[in-house]
């Protein structure tokens, strides 16, 4: 038995011109069989099986290194494949398979070179694991079992550091102490930590000395200038260098940009750019408005720049007021007690602003606050007439007697009186606001009477607007009084008694014939539009003239109702059919008023259970016995009906349709021609096309019903041989439509009775200055004999219609 020799591997790696090679020197024994060395011994195979521990060989690898980024035009050399069983006649062949077998990596099948053929990059993949064999080239047996190895990528230092969430941003608060953190920032280097100092990386500042500074091994960037003022400057650009290779010479860079803010703190106090302000307003503002505003100035933004402004002293704190707008901090004074110059002309407020937030760190820059002065001037202003009262309610009975003038007392104005001599003061009542003219007003005194009588259930309320007026002498000349006054005077009329309870409807009632004494026919109750405070009350009890009726009784229930019952029983319809009972009705208030009404009872025959039968005045209703289907039947006769009437009153009214002179109705289009003249909306008449079916027929001395000619119409000159000549066609019969047409033309032409007619239409001075003067026909009638138009072809091309027309034409021109 052959002992397996061991692999050995011999490799070399040396580094010359950035090339790492690789010689992989392989010793593969030659393996013999068992089976044969027992053939040749004569011992079978089955004797020696136990004796017999095959091992099967493998190859012993160890990792292959390589340098990135090689840029020779020659590919790689990696290492070399080989067997002890080669004996370098090319039997044996290399085949290598894997990662990048084919594509990155290849392999001489004959010497088992290894190359690189593409350019290695250690950031894209750091190692390859491939699979070698080596295999008899004549059959293809593989010699040698398969075995992996691992290509490794060796790093270089070919990737800078870079900063991936660059450029930053970041705040810090204004006058922050020396030494604050800021922001730490972080740069990632893609080559190998693991391998020299490719991606050690330092930090360090190229710009924002000396207000930062950054640490060189944590990139953490802080404050190295103490006291930095927001006010003076507030953005920073701080520019940091990231360097590998641990920040020596060679070494890759790469930079960001840091832009750093400070934020306001409250370190500045607020400032009034005056110390003295001045400002006026009129008397007449209202509680509430504006006077003026102020501002006092913070440096500070946000809510260190918010301030409360307040009115500390001064002798206008009970008539002005202070808020503070919130979005522009502005202190706005306004009007807390209306203001009379007449009785204080001035103001002096002291007024202080203050932040509202404040910083302990810098309480020792106060006091955050400042004062002001401001001085108020009060204008004085015309003012119309003030009534002592912003309104007046008065109550008043509607019993009052007309003219009284206890429903108001005199109504008050006030004003100053300057010229007491040259003021006055007149009232009035807005009409509008009185439209049934109930009141009057004492045009001097001011004293609001009535003038008709007042109705509570009528109107209730009155609502009065109450003018004054300030007459001054300079408003009496000018007839135009500027200060008016106005005031609304609310009129309640107080309810008196003054109208009697009435029955609540019409009340009717039925009794059956077989009614009982006793029985219950009818609830009664009545209705008052007076308004009691107390609420009413109503007493009932029959009318004097039927207190001892011996049919009915009348039980007043003391709940403003009243029950009709029957006194006897056995009622006949023919006996008696209807009873009016009269119902005495009074109220409970002072004056008492009564009034009476009826209620109608009428006998009818009922059944057993006391269901009506019959009355002798029928009901208004349709009777039992008519259905509902009954009900729509007689309605839809009755819309039948009224249908066939309106058909017949259509027919009825249609009219005829006119039929032509033949005994077939033939249709065919009027002829027109716009030739001559027409009589414009006179001209009604439409040419009658049954003449052109009658040529023979004569239709001389024919005049128009509407009315007469006024001017005898242009005759066209027609010459005699056209008119006798042939027809169309060369019909030469004298009867052609052609002929006809010529023919009456012609009598036309002479016949005024004819239309079309001319209109009288007068222009002044028309065509004036034109070579073709005028062209009214009004001239036409002096003369008898006919017009020469042969110079309208003189005229140009717009007359040539209107030569064709009048003019006299060639006897060798056809008419059409």
């Amino acid at each position: 038995m052959v002992q397996p020799k061991q692999i050995s591997v011999r490799s070399k790696v040396c580094v010359k011109c950035s090339i790492s090679t690789l010689i992989l020197v392989l010793t593969i024994p030659l393996l013999r069989s068992e089976a044969l060395q027992l053939k040749e011994s004569g011992t079978s195979m089955d004797s020696r099986k136990t004796a017999l521990n095959r091992v099967k060989r493998g190859w012993v690898w160890n990792q292959f290194f390589v340098l990135e980024e090689y840029t020779g035009l020659e590919p790689l050399y990696i290492g070399k494949l080989h067997s002890d069983m080669d004996s370098g006649d090319g039997s044996i062949r290399y085949i290598l398979s894997g990662e990048g077998a084919g594509t990155m990596f290849t392999i001489d099948d004959v010497t088992g070179d290894i190359h690189a053929i593409q350019r290695l990059d250690r950031e894209v993949k750091a190692q390859y694991v491939l699979r070698a064999q080596a295999l008899h080239r004549q059959t293809g047996r593989p010699l040698e079992p398969e075995s992996e190895f691992i290509v490794k990528i060796q790093d270089i230092n070919d990737n800078e550091p870079k900063f991936l969430d660059g450029p930053y941003h970041a705040t810090i608060p204004e006058m922050s102490e020396i030494g604050t953190s800021v922001i730490q920032l972080t740069a990632t280097d893609a080559d190998d930590p693991t391998y020299g100092n490719s991606a050690r990386v330092v930090y360090s500042i190229l710009q924002g000395q000396p207000y930062f500074s950054v640490e060189p091994q944590t990139g953490i960037i802080r404050v190295s200038l103490a006291d930095m003022d927001r006010e003076v400057k507030e953005n920073y650009s701080v520019v940091i260098q990231a360097k590998d290779m641990g920040g020596q010479l060679g070494g890759l860079a790469g930079t960001t940009t840091v832009n750093i803010t400070l934020s306001d703190v409250n370190d500045n106090p607020p400032k009034f750019a005056q110390r003295l302000y001045q400002m006026s307003v009129p008397e007449s503002a209202p509680v509430g408005s504006a006077v003026g505003r102020i501002r006092a100035k913070d440096r500070d933004t946000g809510m260190n720049a918010e301030m409360n402004y307040t009115i500390i002293d001064g002798d206008g704190r009970d008539s002005f007021d202070i808020s503070t707008d919130p979005t522009n901090q502005f202190g706005i004074i306004t009007i807390k007690k209306q203001l009379d110059f007449e009785s204080k002309r001035s103001y002096t407020l002291k007024i202080e602003g203050a932040n509202t937030h404040l910083d302990r760190r810098f309480v020792k820059h106060g006091p955050f606050s400042d004062t002001t002065i401001v001085h108020v001037s009060v204008e004085d202003v015309d003012e119309p007439p003030l009534f002592d009262a912003p309104a007046y309610f008065v109550e008043v009975a509607e019993d009052a007697e007309v003219g009284t003038s206890r429903i108001l007392t005199s109504v008050t104005v006030f004003f100053l009186l300057f010229f007491p001599s040259c003021r006055a003061v007149r009232y009035s009542i807005e009409r509008t606001s009185d439209p049934g003219k109930y009141f009057y007003i004492d045009i001097t005194s001011g004293a609001l009477m009535t003038v008709r009588p007042l109705d509570r259930e009528e109107v209730p309320w009155h609502n009065v607007t109450v003018l004054a007026m300030e007459m001054t002498l300079f408003t009496l000349l000018a007839d135009n009084p500027s200060q008016i006054g106005i005031v609304s005077v609310t009129v309640k009329v107080l309810d008196v008694n003054d109208n009697p309870p009435q029955l609540a409807q019409y009340y009717e009632a039925f009794v059956c014939e077989n009614a009982k004494a006793g029985q219950l026919i009818q609830t009664v109750t009545a209705v008052d539009p007076d308004d009691p405070l107390g609420g009413q009350h109503f007493y009932y009890s029959l009318a004097p003239e039927a207190a001892n009726n011996p049919n009915f009784t009348l039980r007043d229930n003391q709940d403003n109702s009243a029950w009709v019952l029957t006194r006897r029983s056995g009622f006949s319809q023919r006996d008696q059919s209807v009873y009016r009972l009269p119902i005495f009705i009074s109220d409970g208030e002072q004056p008492v008023q009564t009034s009476t009404g009826t209620l109608t009872v009428r006998v009818c025959s009922c059944d057993g259970s006391g269901g009506v039968l019959s009355c002798d005045a029928e009901a208004y209703t349709l009777p039992t016995s008519l259905s509902r289907g009954a009900l729509i039947a007689i309605l839809a006769c009755i819309f039948v009906l009224l249908a066939m009437i309106l058909l017949m009153l259509s027919l009825r009214n249609q009219r005829k349709k006119p039929y032509l002179s033949d005994e077939e109705e033939n249709v065919h289009e009027n002829i027109v021609r716009y030739d001559d003249e027409g009589g414009g909306e006179e001209d009604t008449e439409a040419f009658d096309i049954a003449a052109m079916w009658n040529p023979r027929g004569t239709h001389l001395g024919r005049f128009r019903q509407d009315m007469l000619p006024e001017i005898e119409s242009l005759s066209r000159h027609v010459p005699q041989p056209t008119i006798a000549g042939a027809g169309i066609g060369g019909d030469t019969g004298g009867g052609g439509v052609h002929s006809y047409v010529l023919a009456k033309l012609l009598e036309a032409d002479h016949d005024p009775g004819a239309p079309p007619y001319d209109s009288l239409q007068t222009y002044a001075y028309e065509g004036e200055g034109s070579v073709a003067e005028s062209l009214s026909s009004l001239q036409s009638v002096t003369s008898n004999a006919d017009h020469d138009y042969d110079y309208l072809s003189d005229w140009g091309p717009r007359f040539r219609k209107l030569a064709e027309m009048y003019g006299v034409l060639e006897t060798n021109n056809p008419l059409w």
